[in-house]
């Protein structure tokens, strides 16, 4: 194989996955390579994951993406994290915000000292000390305060958008760009004879298109990846039973929360999406445990408002390419693997592995071991997103079908049987490379699902409880006042700019 920098990026497939990987390639890739995407509008996009973490915004961020313009022309709003409804049991609501608990205390998480006054009587909630939290429970939205000492600077935001309308606003500034798009269906890949290298591909109207570095962008399909090159799919279902979603939107309600909302259900969990212009469902489920129709009666049941459209039906299998990126093709998005939307993640993973691609940008050699660290790389951190997502479901307390009875009692990974038993044992979290989520994290839920360790910080006991108790009732004070001092969130939007006109 010839040496020597690309000359021809191919990317197939559009949707959030293309453009996103189209957008930062022609951003960032140093040298001028031409880049072309090639996509048909008779293919929809998968579309269901309108919510996203706070990574997002460092994308948007590198793209020189001005926030109101965006999230007026996505129709998007704010989010402040995940608001979790009968998860631990019915009735149950807990949370996983954007924030931490407060500032450390004598060098101690402040999850420890909550323990300690928990084991003293306070029954004061866990999350009166998160102030993303406390506001977005109140409806309220301001960006973190430029000030550090303040308990509101600590915390980050993402967004809850339209998906089909986010990968139009990328494909227009991927363009502008200089990013030749191309209509077309893909009809046949041929691979180099020498190498098995992908060489060109034909679209069913007889053109020929041919590249160096290809972009598997397809979704699910995994045209490029799976069907050509043949690289094989690990099934995670035996620790993610949900395997299929039906996805609706409703009208909009006047009230515009801050946070998205999952809803544990008897066979899976519903979200709740609320943008400006309408509220995204969704019902996910096992179809092992219930039938596509019954999902579906469910859905529209639960509807707070006239349901919009018709309901969408998608089959996926939870899992990850045994290699992301094969030969000359790195998958990207739904070709590379599925994770379910219940943490969002599905626009995280695409945009880490667009990074990766740069900082590990071949050239016409491609050597084989940047693929061996890239895949490994990539591996890590869908394994760890994994057993984030396990977590969820595995440390229930539900007792009340047999798909949560499965959940309660299926063995899980050692990665995160070792981060439980850490847990239960000490109240710390171990983490590993490639984390998406940090102490906070993993603590909201743990405590959110009712999992109590064992003890604490033995060093908390050294400070005087009475001085403790009157730190943290300080603490909460303050960031209620705060709270209570925010915009309501639609307020907010409207007074940035950044509300859509109305249909």
């Amino acid at each position: 194989m010839s040496t020597g920098p690309l000359e021809k990026i191919v990317i197939v497939g559009g949707g959030t996955a293309g453009w996103i990987t189209a957008a930062v390639l022609v951003r960032f890739v140093r040298t001028r390579i031409p880049i072309e995407l090639i996509e048909s509008e008779d293919i929809g996009i998968v579309g269901v994951g309108e919510a996203t973490v706070p990574v997002i915004r460092a994308l948007n961020g590198l793209l020189g993406i001005d926030e109101r313009d965006f999230l007026a022309r996505t129709q998007g709003s704010y989010k402040l994290g995940v608001e979790f409804r009968d998860w631990a049991r019915p009735g149950n609501v807990h949370f996983h915000f954007f924030g931490d608990f407060g500032d450390v205390i004598d060098g101690i998480s402040a999850h420890h000292h909550w323990l300690k006054l928990r084991q003293l009587g306070d029954p004061t909630p866990l999350g009166a000390y998160s102030f993303p939290y406390v506001a977005g429970k109140l409806g309220r939205f301001a960006p973190p305060a430029a000030d550090r000492r303040s308990p509101a600077a600590d915390y980050n935001y993402a967004y809850q958008f339209d998906a089909g309308l986010y990968a139009r606003y990328l494909r227009s500034l991927a363009e502008r760009n200089g990013v030749r798009r191309t209509e077309g269906r893909v009809a046949d890949v041929r691979l180099r004879a020498s190498d098995g290298f992908i060489e060109s591909l034909a679209l069913t109207d007889g053109r020929r298109i041919g590249g160096d570095l290809f972009i598997d962008a397809s979704g699910f399909r995994g045209l490029l990846i799976g069907q050509a090159l043949q690289v094989g799919y690990e099934d995670w279902s035996s620790w993610l039973p949900c395997d299929r979603a039906v996805a609706m939107a409703c009208e909009s309600s006047a009230e515009l929360t801050p946070y998205t909302t999952a809803t544990a259900r008897t066979c899976g969990w519903q979200w709740r999406i609320p943008l400006q212009h309408r509220i995204g469902n969704g019902l996910v489920y096992c179809s092992g445990f219930m039938a596509d129709e019954e999902a579906q009666a469910q859905l529209l049941g639960s509807l707070e408002t006239r349901a919009l459209g018709q309901p969408r039906l998608l089959k996926f299998t939870t899992g990850v390419r045994r290699q992301v990126w094969s030969r000359n093709c790195v998958a990207m998005g739904l070709a590379s693997g599925f994770l379910e939307p219940l943490e969002s993640t599905g626009i995280q993973l695409i945009q880490n592995a667009a990074a990766r691609l740069i900082d590990l940008f071949p050239d016409r050699g491609f050597d084989p071991m940047l693929a061996t660290e890239y895949n490994r790389l990539t591996r890590n951190e869908y394994e760890r997103l994994r057993d984030f997502l396990i977590l969820h479901y595995c440390v229930t307390e539900r007792d009340d079908s047999p798909f949560w009875r499965h959940c309660r009692t299926m063995r899980v990974p050692e990665t995160l049987r070792h981060k439980i038993d850490v847990w239960m044992s000490s109240a710390r979290v171990p983490l590993y490379t490639e984390e998406s989520y940090q102490e906070p994290s993993w603590v909201s839920i743990f405590l959110g699902q009712h999992l109590y360790p064992k003890r604490y910080d033995p060093f908390v006991d050294n400070i005087d409880p009475a001085r403790l108790q009157q730190g943290m009732r300080e603490r909460r004070s303050a960031i209620r006042r705060l709270a209570e001092s925010l915009p309501m969130h639609r307020e907010f939007i409207a007074r940035q700019g950044a509300m859509a006109p109305a249909a």
